[in-house]
């Protein structure tokens, strides 16, 4: 488990690293667009107009983010594919549309070739959360394993999207603990969180934000959560890794990309300007109520993550038999 001194360890190396990032040496443009594949309000949306409001006036005269919400974030995508590869154009996405929809959708209108990792912002650790639908004595992932099995058809679980991150976690462990659940997608978190609190449905695989709150006022219980250790804002909560289920260790990322093409100078300048914006303060602070971290990485870092997560996507998708479009 993570110690404080752990934590006030990295942190201050995080800040370090951010403190001696080198100059964006170049003409200022005059307009830089922030792709966003979802609507206003969302956290994607919202992360993403922090950071605009950072590199107007230092990147850009201008810096907007234009949202292009549907189909999951494809069209997202899709725009930043059609763009300049000029660095006046980059989308802020979460990892699936790049890791996991390439190997759940057999068609699929772009490829992850057609995008350049500049960095990512932040993440978040996803939580298996059980709402008053299960019995109280259900305190773990083994506790819950033994209830479903022993309760066939009750294990109702919610999830933000099919094909999304926490609905393969979800799958997965059912699939690895030999027990049966029922899978509901929903658009995003917001409509089922009620119906998990209310015991319409039996829990719910989904980002550990959401349940934060209700975890610690007890009107729900987090029974694990995903990251590779646990997670700071829930200590009390196990990972999946340490209660005998590693194959479930994911981190999920927000990144910003480019068009292909984009020259490694852009690549870099882009890459600095962003990570000086994350450097500061309020957008330390917007992160800490979504149980979400700050990650600024570098261009590299971020294209090792793409590459990495991309084959744990694949073999989730893989071992699930599952495909979006079917």
């Amino acid at each position: 488990m993570t110690t404080r001194r752990q934590l006030m360890q990295g942190a201050a190396a995080g800040m370090l690293g951010l403190a001696h990032l080198p100059n964006f040496a170049q003409t200022r443009l005059e307009n830089l667009r922030i792709i966003v594949g979802f609507p206003p309000g969302g956290t994607t949306d919202a992360f993403a107009r922090r950071i605009a409001e950072k590199m107007r006036g230092t990147y850009a005269n201008n810096v907007i983010v234009d949202n292009k919400p549907g189909a999951g974030g494809q069209i997202g995508v899709t725009t930043l594919k059609s763009a300049a590869a000029d660095g006046a154009h980059i989308l802020y996405s979460p990892a699936s549309m790049l890791t996991i929809y390439p190997h759940s959708y057999t068609r699929l209108s772009y490829a992850q070739s057609d995008v350049s990792p500049i960095g990512i912002g932040h993440s978040t650790d996803h939580a298996f959360v059980v709402g008053p639908a299960v019995p109280d004595s259900v305190k773990n992932i083994k506790d819950f394993v033994e209830w479903a099995k022993a309760n066939p058809g009750k294990a109702s679980i919610g999830n933000p999207a099919a094909g999304s991150m926490p609905h393969l976690l979800a799958g997965r462990l059912a699939m690895l603990g030999g027990f049966q659940i029922t899978n509901v997608p929903f658009a995003g978190s917001g409509p089922a969180i009620p119906q998990v609190m209310g015991g319409q449905l039996a829990g719910m695989s989904s980002p550990l934000g959401d349940w934060v709150q209700h975890h610690k006022g007890g009107k729900i219980r987090i029974l694990a959560t995903s990251g590779p250790d646990r997670a700071v804002f829930t200590p009390d909560v196990a990972t999946y890794r340490e209660q005998g289920f590693g194959e479930l260790q994911v981190r999920e990322w927000f990144g910003f990309f480019a068009p292909a093409g984009v020259s490694d100078a852009v690549k870099q300048n882009l890459n600095a300007a962003l990570r000086q914006a994350m450097g500061q303060q309020d957008i330390r602070d917007f992160v800490t109520p979504l149980a979400a971290n700050l990650e600024a990485s570098t261009t590299a870092e971020h294209t090792r993550r793409l590459a990495d997560d991309s084959e744990m996507a694949r073999r989730l998708v893989t071992a699930l038999g599952f495909k979006a479009d079917s």
